[in-house]
């Protein structure tokens, strides 16, 4: 199978037989998602045709100025992503937006300096894209989990805080413990690569030509990206996010002692 053969618009076409199957499947099991999957593949279909247009255009243009203003804007669009997440935190979209820009720039920044690559649209963009993508899943099950932890141990808290503890003192259990629900799918991702499955990128690469052992140095570098971007972006959003939670808990604590101390 040689990758770099042109893929006709007929073999796009009879491998949608795969959505007829998956649209089968709903309808005969009552699942009433067949809606949903239909518009998702138009979706899909518009949205990369434009992309890989717009793509086209820019990887012939080496300007440093429109590359970063395209990496901006996705981190902003990831940014706004992820803040439906954490509705309950203040100013959570900026936390998102620096939290992502933060570990996007660390990211990039490590593998242009260590020359894996170069500082240009064909490359930076979609290594890019993905750093920001991983960011955007990593940080979004963080603030989920931070969300869902501190509702889940409210009393446990407001106690902590009412015997003297400090925001951070009070809810460094429910960071940590976020902070490892954002890393744990990265990493157990990790933990399986080339036994469960051969990873996109470096799947990718084979179709196209690429020797499997150049693949596999590319693949390790996007794992090693990963695991960083993962670690950092998840690290800073929460510690940038539990205090909103603290605030309120806070803020209780100290009626319910008012209200003992002044009947």
């Amino acid at each position: 199978m040689n990758g770099s053969n042109n893929i006709s618009i007929y073999s796009i076409l009879f491998s949608s037989v795969l959505v007829m199957i998956s649209l089968a499947f709903s309808y005969f099991q009552k699942l009433k998602i067949e809606k949903d999957i239909i518009v998702s593949v138009i979706r899909a279909s518009i949205q990369l045709v434009i992309v890989g247009y717009l793509l086209n255009y820019i990887f012939g243009h080496k300007n440093v100025i429109f590359t970063t203003f395209l990496l901006i804007f996705m981190i902003a669009n990831a940014a706004y992503n992820t803040s439906k997440r954490g509705k309950e935190i203040n100013n959570v979209l900026i936390i998102a937006f620096i939290a992502i820009s933060i570990s996007t720039i660390v990211t990039l920044f490590i593998l242009v300096f260590s020359k894996v690559i170069k500082y240009e649209p064909y490359q930076m963009i979609p290594i890019g894209g993905m750093i920001i993508s991983n960011s955007m899943i990593s940080l979004g099950l963080s603030l989920n989990q931070m969300s869902s932890d501190f509702k889940d141990k409210k009393e446990e808290v407001e106690t902590k805080l009412a015997l003297g503890a400090n925001n951070f003192q009070a809810s460094i259990d429910i960071i940590r413990n976020s902070v490892k629900i954002g890393m744990i799918p990265t990493i157990d991702s990790a933990k399986t690569l080339g036994i469960v499955a051969l990873p996109g990128m470096m799947t990718g690469l084979i179709l196209a030509g690429t020797s499997p052992i150049n693949a596999i140095k590319y693949q390790l570098i996007v794992t090693f990206m990963m695991l960083g971007a993962t670690a950092i972006v998840s690290f800073i959003g929460c510690y940038l996010s539990y205090n909103s939670f603290l605030n309120v808990s806070k803020s209780y604590t100290k009626t319910i002692i008012n209200h003992f101390l002044n009947p």
